[in-house]
């Protein structure tokens, strides 16, 4: 079975990877490496954050490693929380107050359309290969439901009038933007690295 490094130690984003990927291959943390530091993610796309995270892991382990960047964009707000969304609302970062913020800097808009985006970089096997994904939706005026994590409770998907905190895992695992991403990186392993 082929191993690869997911480049995080995000026990959600770990479980919904390990979800999503239904035992194609052997999946390892970078606690599982040795690797206990913060990686840093100081670029302005998703495509870059990606590519340093995996590039950064797999100079370190040898190992083919696999990283994803992802967040949610608001064209209202100018494309923001974008690739600050697990920070929106500053250090120490906070799920609650970043849907706080946001809700906030919405308020009063009649323009909630929003998406998520995923950018997956894999590293290890000549060029850098990417996977992409986005979910279309709106944000709700009130946090509602408690499934998920980050902006979950307040993102209605395109096609549903609740939010993904609200819907059972199994409608997020179908349209996510990560799930999407995933399709496709599942199907170029099972092609054969």
């Amino acid at each position: 079975m082929t191993r690869l490094v997911l480049a995080s130690n995000n026990a959600h984003k770990i479980a919904e990877i390990n979800g999503l990927l239904e035992g194609a291959f052997e999946v390892i943390s970078l606690r599982d490496t040795g690797i206990t530091e913060e990686i840093p993610e100081p670029y302005d796309t998703f495509e870059e954050n990606a590519l340093a995270k995996a590039s950064y892991v797999y100079e370190r382990t040898g190992l083919m490693t696999f990283s994803e960047d992802s967040g949610l964009i608001v064209p209202a707000l100018n494309g923001a929380p974008g690739v600050f969304s697990a920070r929106y609302a500053g250090e120490p970062r906070s799920d609650e107050r970043n849907t706080a913020k946001l809700l906030q800097e919405l308020e009063g808009s009649t323009d909630r359309h929003a998406y998520y985006q995923t950018t997956i970089c894999l590293v290890g096997r000549g060029a850098p290969v990417y996977f992409k994904g986005t979910c279309e939706g709106d944000i709700a005026t009130a946090a509602s439901g408690d499934g998920g994590f980050g902006y979950d409770p307040v993102f209605i998907p395109k096609g549903y009038d609740q939010t993904f905190g609200q819907l059972p895992a199994a409608v997020k695992k179908a349209v996510s933007h990560r799930a999407k991403a995933m399709a496709q990186f599942v199907g170029f392993i099972k092609q054969g690295l």
